[in-house]
């Protein structure tokens, strides 16, 4: 069992590479008539012009980068019939727009393809609300709904600012945090629109700090004259897209940590170096993989993710990380699919700094039934399984006027889980229980799903240790 957590990693990192060139999405919205009732008698066809229509902002070469064929291919209407619909599914994740409509003219041998979009609403200088804790359950009832863990402010954020899908964020927060956050993302800078860049500045402090685990609980440590923490992290990131279904991503970044000596004294190993202050830098190789019908709430396709994570260049700081996180979606009929998901984490060497050893609560690593409960490890496997089967879906006007958002959708859908995780610790303290052992939970609820990627989770949840409740989500599956 000595290296179980590798083999699975492995196995999952392998897995995902297989499926994704088997998997094929499927969609609704392009049915075989539209083409095959043409009265056309020909059965392969030129694409004689692709035209986009609806595009303020967004540049045409963006648009057309999505697309799965081009101008000038010579292709069966069955394979007009795929392309147009995973076409239309990649456009869509660009999360550029709210809707988007391919329409093929056919004529003789001929087609001509009309590409027409809506675009999203893409300046949201908005007051910032925000919840600290890690998830709605904990600050409700766990820290009585005090408003002394809420982060607010300003959060100016500028989508797809030349038209390229790129951002421009700039965050002014107070509250429990103190934050200042600077980013700017193009994704393509080359006229293959394969090359890209990312660059941030975060400054953070704040009053309250999570210093150490016991009780299978966070432990904090706060006071109101002193920042018991301040961190500041400058990065760089490149990217590259081969294709439109792959994502590399390099990243360096430089930080810098300070916690209070009062912190220090009472857990000597919340940094590696053992001090209070903790100054490193850090290399992540990030890769994506996306075959889905959408990102944010798969219903058919497969998407992967895994990274390779190396911090520091001296012993004091050193860490290796190999983490991988699957998404596999299947429609068992015209309403219901099954949802499986699968992640693994290993870190190397063995740690005893404390911010090292997060692991089960944070991030995506999530179980449903332990939003109450966290659970460290060096390693650590979950698995998720859900079904799921739509009960009804309608759109509702917007009572302001749009020309582009001038009807919201709205789709519900039941469902019922089981989840399953274990996370290994080594010189794991007696009272957290939840390491270095089998963890499982189940459940059943509902999802609402609208516009701008909106998810919102109701779930009623069991778990080994005999608790039951009533959880709020609002998060994306990927």
């Amino acid at each position: 069992m000595k290296h179980w957590h590798i083999l699975i990693l492995i196995t999952l990192i392998c897995s995902g590479n297989l499926l994704a060139q088997r998997i094929s999405v499927k969609d609704t919205v392009f049915q075989k008539n539209e083409i095959a009732s043409n009265n056309s008698t020909f059965d392969s066809l030129t694409i004689s012009k692709v035209s986009v229509n609806g595009n303020k902002r967004t540049k045409g070469q963006v648009i057309l980068r999505e697309l799965s064929f081009f101008n000038g291919d010579y292709l069966s209407k069955k394979d007009l019939h795929e392309k147009l619909k995973l076409s239309k599914q990649q456009l869509m994740n660009t999360a550029l727009f709210v809707d988007v409509d391919l329409v093929p003219i056919i004529k003789d041998s001929t087609v001509e393809i009309q590409v027409n979009v809506k675009e999203r609403w893409y300046l949201f200088p908005l007051l910032y609300f925000k919840l600290v804790d890690r998830n709605f359950n904990q600050w409700w009832v766990e820290q009585h709904r005090s408003l002394d863990r809420v982060n607010y402010g300003i959060k100016f954020i500028q989508n797809n600012v030349t038209g390229r899908n790129d951002n421009l964020d700039v965050w002014l927060i107070t509250g429990y945090t103190q934050q200042i956050t600077l980013r700017y993302d193009l994704p393509f800078v080359d006229r293959k629109l394969k090359h890209g860049f990312n660059v941030g500045f975060v400054y953070a402090s704040q009053k309250e700090l999570n210093y150490a685990t016991g009780d299978n609980k966070q432990l904090f440590y706060k006071q109101d004259d002193i920042f018991v923490k301040k961190a500041t992290r400058y990065d760089i990131t490149y990217s590259y897209r081969p294709d439109i279904k792959q994502r590399h991503s390099f990243k360096v970044s430089y930080n810098q940590e300070q916690i209070a000596d009062t912190v220090n004294k009472i857990n000597p190993n919340y940094f590696t170096n053992n001090g209070t202050h903790f100054n490193y830098i850090d290399f992540n190789y990030g890769y994506r993989y996306y075959n889905a019908d959408n990102n944010a709430y798969p219903k058919d396709g497969f998407l992967f993710q895994g990274n390779i994570y190396k911090r520091g260049l001296d012993k004091a700081s050193n860490l290796w990380m190999m983490n991988a996180r699957a998404v596999y979606a299947v429609p068992v009929s015209k309403k219901a699919f099954l949802h499986f998901e699968a992640m693994a984490q290993v870190k190397s060497p063995p740690s005893n700094g404390y911010i090292d050893q997060k692991m089960f609560g944070y991030g995506s690593f999530q179980m449903r039934g332990l939003e109450y409960n966290v659970v460290d490890g060096m390693s650590g496997i979950m698995l998720k399984s859900t079904i799921h089967r739509e009960l009804v879906h309608f759109t509702v006007k917007n009572p302001f006027k749009s020309k582009t958002h001038d009807l919201i959708p709205f789709r519900f859908y039941m469902k019922a889980y089981a989840d399953f995780g274990y996370a290994q610790l080594p010189n794991s303290i007696a009272s957290n229980t939840l390491n270095n052992t089998v963890l499982h939970t189940w459940g059943f609820g509902m999802d609402i799903v609208s516009i701008y990627d909106f998810v919102f989770k109701i779930e009623y949840s069991f778990n080994q240790l005999g608790k039951e409740g009533l959880y709020l989500q609002s998060r994306n599956d990927f």
